[in-house]
């Protein structure tokens, strides 16, 4: 008794069709739309972080500066920071109130109180625009130090 050779099924495809190809396209193009922008959130948080980090570092030279001098700097270059950048790629914004005449210049909050005595320093943020009035469309997103140092972060999350 011979045994009759194995019939051989005819070669099937072992590709993806086109509709699987579309679907696994679609499902990526889904999750990055959801992706990319929390990444964007993400890194926009960490360059205000390090915004902040940087301000209270210049505050504390440029209060050193002044027990030394007796005086505030007249500019960050004194305290040998003249060439320092925000993460955005922006030099800081540092002005002493000390030596101006009335508050037009200073920061202020929503009652157009001037948030500092002595002086301020701030990041212009993303958009690189600002206001004197952080309630200012344009002055949100401003890394600001304000209560003369008690605060220091975002300009949309200072409250007073």
């Amino acid at each position: 008794m011979h045994a009759k050779p194995a019939v051989k099924a005819p070669f099937k495809n072992a590709g993806f069709t086109i509709i699987e190809l579309m679907l696994v396209v679609g499902i990526i193009g889904v999750l990055a739309a959801l992706a990319v922008p929390k990444y964007n959130d993400y890194r926009e948080r960490i360059k205000q972080t390090q915004a902040a980090h940087d301000i209270t570092a210049l505050q504390i030279l440029i209060k050193n500066y002044r027990l030394n001098a007796g005086s505030y700097p007249v500019t960050l270059a004194d305290v040998g920071n003249g060439s320092k950048l925000d993460p955005w790629g922006r030099a800081y914004v540092y002005l002493d109130l000390t030596t101006i005449a009335g508050k037009g210049q200073a920061r202020k909050d929503r009652k157009l109180n001037p948030i500092n005595s002595d002086f301020d320093l701030y990041s212009l943020g993303k958009d690189g625009v600002s206001q004197t009035q952080l309630t200012n469309k344009a002055s949100l997103d401003d890394v600001v130090r304000a209560n003369d140092g008690a605060y220091i972060g975002l300009a949309a999350n200072y409250t007073q």
